[in-house]
């Protein structure tokens, strides 16, 4: 299908209906060409005063006023595989409207908030960056806003960011850093009728699991938000056969940590709660947290617009406002969906979420704010 062929987009239509019609374009990781192709459409024919760009299957629309400000609002397209989730369907749930259907949530209920937005906000007090991008439900090095990190970063170059991230249209601030280690135990093969002249590598294990049941995980505060860390096993693995004492044996360890640790820092503590134990460690994937950001001139903007009773909290997860984090960018998770509901069979989206969302951004974009709000 050529881009020209893509499925029309009605940004001005209510925005449970236009979620609808992005969700029921099926998007699954390295299959989002189709709804790259609708959006890039949408933009081209209803958003004259957006540069329209298009990077593989991420679509990058801006604006250049030539304004103090920039604020970049970005949403991944792609979701994690069907559970016979799709089409979508609306349903009335204990007297609430509901959209559901696979990416409803995570998080093509934001994807719809900003696309209506980058359509209607021609007049905003500060220069806009629109990123709509691909491979964000896979491994890191797949994801597009890395390549464009390393490729064209000037893209991504932005005074404040928002991700548009499930929050039950909340928001959350930073993120916590994540860490995934491989703890290995060695012994020595034997029969296991003779097992005193072998060494059982998963019984090593065993110290290991018992300092993770005992560990008591730090909670830190930041901004005035409060992070919980964590550190789990997630896996293990070892074992030849039902006769054999295995000479290895490991544990796939999880640490969440709070944005104020360094990767260095957190594996450092990992090798301190394990000290003392014949292992080895090896860090297998990391990426780090992202502060808060909410003390930035372009923060408490967007704070103001959204109003005292939006509640505000820490992420408790990793969410690519790490990558903003890294470029200098403070950036928050602002978007429609309960998390929770990320990547289940139910996944959902309340219609009041969308609406709230909706609201809020536009009200932040609304061209009588006044550009010096942004400039405190």
């Amino acid at each position: 299908m050529s881009t020209s062929d893509a499925p029309a987009l009605d940004p001005t239509a209510p925005i449970a209906d236009l979620t609808a019609a992005i969700v029921d374009i099926e998007s699954v990781s390295g299959n989002e060409r189709a709804l790259a192709d609708a959006i890039e459409q949408t933009l081209l024919h209803r958003a004259p005063h957006l540069e329209v760009l298009r990077d593989g299957d991420t679509v990058i629309a801006r604006t250049d006023r030539g304004l103090p400000q920039r604020v970049l609002l970005a949403g991944h397209l792609d979701t994690v595989p069907l559970a016979g989730n799709l089409p979508s369907r609306r349903r009335v749930r204990e007297g609430r409207e509901e959209l559901w259907g696979r990416g409803s949530c995570d998080m093509k209920g934001g994807v719809a908030v900003l696309l209506a937005l980058a359509v209607e906000a021609d007049a905003a007090p500060m220069d806009l960056t629109w990123i709509f991008y691909d491979h964000e439900e896979v491994a890191a090095a797949d994801n597009s806003l890395t390549r464009l990190a390393a490729e064209r970063p000037k893209l991504l170059e932005a005074d404040f960011a928002i991700l548009g991230e499930p929050t039950s249209a909340g928001v959350e601030g930073g993120c916590k850093g994540t860490m995934k280690l491989e703890v290995t135990a060695r012994g020595i093969a034997a029969h296991s009728a003779r097992d005193w002249v072998g060494d059982n590598a998963i019984h090593h294990l065993a110290p290991v699991l018992e300092r993770l049941a005992a560990y008591e995980a730090r909670r830190a505060v930041i901004d005035g938000l409060e992070y919980r860390e964590c550190l789990n096993a997630v896996a293990i693995s070892g074992g030849i056969a039902g006769n054999v004492i295995p000479d290895r044996a490991s544990a796939t360890l999880n640490y969440r940590f709070a944005p104020d640790t360094s990767v260095e820092q957190a594996e450092a503590h990992v090798r301190e709660v394990l000290a003392g134990l014949d292992l080895d460690i090896e860090v297998t994937d990391a990426a780090p947290g992202a502060l808060p950001g909410l003390d930035t001139a372009p923060a408490r903007a967007f704070l103001a617009a959204l109003g005292a009773d939006v509640p505000v909290a820490a992420k408790q997860g990793w969410t690519d406002v790490s990558r903003f984090a890294a470029l200098g960018t403070p950036a928050v998770n602002f978007g429609p969906g309960d998390p929770l509901l990320a990547h289940t069979d139910d996944e959902h989206v309340p219609v009041a979420d969308l609406e709230a969302a909706l609201a809020g951004l536009r009200r932040f974009l609304a061209p009588s704010a006044p550009a010096t709000t942004l400039d405190a």
